[in-house]
């Protein structure tokens, strides 16, 4: 009866993989809103608890009064990140190229099955809490890992992308050609920055530093924030196993 429960885990665990990563690909508005208002939901209580948790290590005094500036904080940073949150899901997502974005997905689906599963070892290992653990700690190493699979794309030369610009954008492009052209800007921009380095560093060294400060690192965020939800509910049903 346990191998059945922990199989049927495994199985709403992918199952929860995939439905996050089909519809960002299917619906990237849908997603797009949803991460926004889950990253609001999530964060705001998580902000403000951190807040009142760091306040005594930053001031010899009780908050008192100050409970009102840490919410006020707190939610501003919730807000702020939700709407970052919301706009690289969109960006992640939104264009007109199905096969490039076919590949965004399966990248995205292996680094949220990856948080996930470092979310699962920590909290059983560690006894780590993964709303609030992974919601603070996630972002960066899944972003570099997002990144890094999204370095494997092509990228075109800055002739090419301007040939583009002029040629096949029109002069009033909708959400998914804008997105698209600037997908492919912001490639162009990373090659560029991983040749710069190629001229100091070994070409594989330089292709892993252009990975960390790729712009595609922001979808760190979205994707840790599924990872932590996922993992929880995993482990609230777990809880419940009979």
């Amino acid at each position: 009866m346990h191998i059945i429960f922990n199989g049927l885990m495994m199985a709403l665990e992918l199952a929860a993989i995939f439905a996050v990563a089909w519809t960002g690909f299917t619906a990237p508005l849908v997603f797009a809103a949803g991460t926004a208002l889950l990253a609001l939901g999530v964060g705001a209580a998580l902000e403000i608890a951190r807040l009142r948790y760091e306040f005594p290590f930053y001031f010899d005094r009780p908050p008192g009064r100050s409970m009102i500036v840490i919410v006020t904080v707190g939610a501003l940073e919730a807000i702020t990140k939700a709407v970052l949150a919301g706009v690289v899901g969109l960006l992640t997502f939104l264009g007109t190229d199905q096969e490039r974005l076919k590949f965004v997905a399966v990248i995205f689906a292996i680094s949220l099955f990856l948080g996930v599963q470092a979310v699962r070892f920590l909290m059983d290992r560690l006894k780590a809490r993964p709303m609030r653990w992974g919601y603070f700690r996630l972002a960066a190493p899944l972003g570099l890992l997002f990144s890094a699979g999204l370095t494997f794309l092509p990228a075109p030369g800055i002739t090419e992308l301007a040939k583009r610009a002029a040629f096949d954008l029109p002069t009033k492009p909708t959400m998914e050609q804008a997105s698209e052209f600037l997908f492919l800007l912001k490639q162009s921009f990373d090659e560029i920055v991983v040749r710069m380095l190629s001229w100091v560093f070994d070409p594989a060294l330089a292709q892993a530093i252009g990975a960390v400060v790729s712009v595609n690192m922001l979808s760190g965020f979205v994707i840790a924030l599924y990872a932590v939800l996922i993992a929880e509910g995993i482990r609230t049903l777990e809880r419940r196993e009979p």
